[in-house]
């Protein structure tokens, strides 16, 4: 039988407050500006995803771009594969990284929430996993030496095995003091990640992180600009400590590239830049075939199901941005996540939430 028919997409802006701000080396997020979706269909389900924009300055622009492109997709089948490949095609001469690859990746997520719900799946199965918990870290901001080792100590008391904090502070000697008393917080049972958010020039942060590989960190993550595969190819080259990269990357080519060249150990695709579930499936493939380690940025409700179907999965992040708009927002239990049962993705929106902080 063919599938339902898309019969209108809604989009709304939000900006949802964050527990603290988020503070990192390349500036700081006071809240979270969010794009919701949502797919109607002739078939009275709806798809739901929303977009993390970053900063309030974008949100209006994602959220114009997202509802003018959506429009093309009503009257069309709801096979997600297939509207993203004919949705791509269409702009293909105006190109799509930036923005307009996040509208789109929204767009296919919420589609194929859409999908798994007319399977009466969670996404997990539908894609031959199983929803079963994951090990998650838990991810925290540049907040100074004592918030910082008081974050991380909460943290590892409530079961998580690994907790990531932000650095790159003005001098080493801060980062160093910062990183060793998260550690003796933490103690050795749990591990310890650091993001320098690519504040680095690339001599620096080969010396920084050179002289951090004696101080027992699972990885170090995006040392220098993201779009500087040599640059991130010469620290991996120098360095003993694994280097974690892949937020950044905008779809599977870019991931590819980067694992071509030598640029890091462990990949961390964001769904919305790596092209949301149809770019995941294609990069986690990639990266089973380089046997790359995989984890997530963002987007826990949804990467919690992508996270069971990966090959290669490591450690699922766990840092809150929708919460507060979600009916039921996810939780971390002794340290895992588990993705929904619901069919789709379990996301489900707060519309009182959703009216308070409508932007």
């Amino acid at each position: 039988m063919p599938a339902p028919a898309i019969t209108r997409v809604v989009v709304r802006p939000v900006v949802a407050p964050l527990p603290r701000p988020l503070r990192t080396a390349s500036g700081v997020m006071e809240s979270a500006p969010l794009v919701l979706v949502d797919i109607e269909t002739s078939a009275g389900i709806t798809g739901h995803a929303y977009a993390f924009a970053y900063t309030p300055v974008l949100l209006g622009a994602l959220a114009r771009l997202t509802g003018d492109v959506g429009t093309l997709l009503e009257g069309r089948a709801i096979y997600p594969a297939d509207l993203t490949r004919w949705l791509r095609g269409r702009f293909v001469i105006a190109g799509t990284s930036g923005l307009l690859d996040m509208a789109l990746a929204v767009l296919d997520i919420a589609a194929w929430d859409a999908h798994a719900k007319l399977a009466g799946l969670p996404l997990a199965r539908l894609l031959g996993g199983d929803v079963a918990p994951l090990p998650a870290y838990a991810s925290f901001g540049m907040d100074g030496l004592e918030d910082t080792a008081s974050a991380a100590a909460g943290a590892a008391a409530e079961g998580f095995g690994a907790v990531k904090i932000k650095i790159g502070y003005e001098t080493f000697a801060q980062d160093l003091a910062v990183v060793r008393a998260t550690k003796h917080a933490l103690g050795d049972a749990v591990a310890l990640l650091v993001d320098y958010n690519q504040s680095l020039t690339v001599p620096e942060a080969v010396l920084r992180c050179r002289a951090l590989d004696h101080e027992g960190l699972a990885w170090i993550e995006e040392p220098t600009r993201a779009d500087d595969t040599a640059g991130h190819a010469r620290i991996a080259a120098e360095i003993e400590t694994p280097l974690q990269l892949g937020e950044s990357l905008f779809g599977p080519q870019a991931i590819a590239d980067s694992i071509r060249g030598g640029a890091s150990d462990l990949m961390m695709p964001d769904l919305i830049k790596v092209g949301g579930v149809t770019g995941w499936l294609a990069a986690s493939a990639i990266c089973q075939a380089a046997r790359m380690p995989v984890s997530n940025h963002f987007f826990q409700e949804a990467s919690a199901h992508l996270m069971a179907a990966t090959p290669t999965a490591h450690l699922v992040e766990f840092f809150d941005i929708a919460g507060p708009i979600l009916r039921v927002p996810l939780q971390a239990i002794d340290g895992r996540v588990r993705a929904s049962e619901e069919p789709g993705l379990g996301i489900e929106w707060s519309e009182e939430a959703v009216a308070r902080y409508a932007a």
